[in-house]
């Protein structure tokens, strides 16, 4: 096969560092479109950014040339540096070390979007924490409690 055809839609999770609810709703709107500007530069594109008070929700097509770990580290040390740039609250803004990351079939795109669109109606009911037991339910995956949140 002579050309190389890449098509891997990814939904990212993470949170503010110990899940401070330091994503204020003056500065929620710019972080957005600050993340999808540092995705779109890593040619990763942005379909749809979100998120409460302590973490954020990316959907975005994974660029062929760049990794997943790449991506994060990008995504996490540009933004981190720009939130501390928007006044004294920020100066200690940090994210979790961790993301959980997990591939979305193009047939669930759709849910995905209303699913980030909606986060502050869900966790009008739902913590983060629950959240993303849920997602590590639904993918199946084994974790230990003790080591996912520090």
């Amino acid at each position: 096969m002579g050309q190389t055809i890449v098509k891997t839609y990814i939904h990212i999770v993470f949170s503010t560092k110990n899940r401070e609810p330091l994503i204020h709703p003056s500065h929620e709107s710019e972080l957005h479109a600050y993340l999808g500007g540092i995705c779109k530069n890593l040619e990763c594109t942005p379909i749809k950014i979100g998120g409460y008070t302590d973490h954020i929700h990316i959907l975005c097509l994974l660029s062929k040339k760049i990794t997943l770990v790449k991506l994060m580290e990008e995504v996490k040390s540009n933004s981190s540096k720009w939130m501390k740039t928007n006044g004294e609250t920020f100066k200690n803004f940090y994210w979790q070390d961790g993301y959980g990351a997990f591939s979305v079939n193009p047939s669930e795109i759709d849910t995905v979007i209303e699913y980030i669109a909606n986060q502050h109606e869900r966790h009008a009911k739902r913590t983060f924490q629950d959240e993303y037991r849920a997602f590590l339910k639904k993918y199946n995956v084994a974790y230990d409690e003790q080591y996912v949140w520090d």
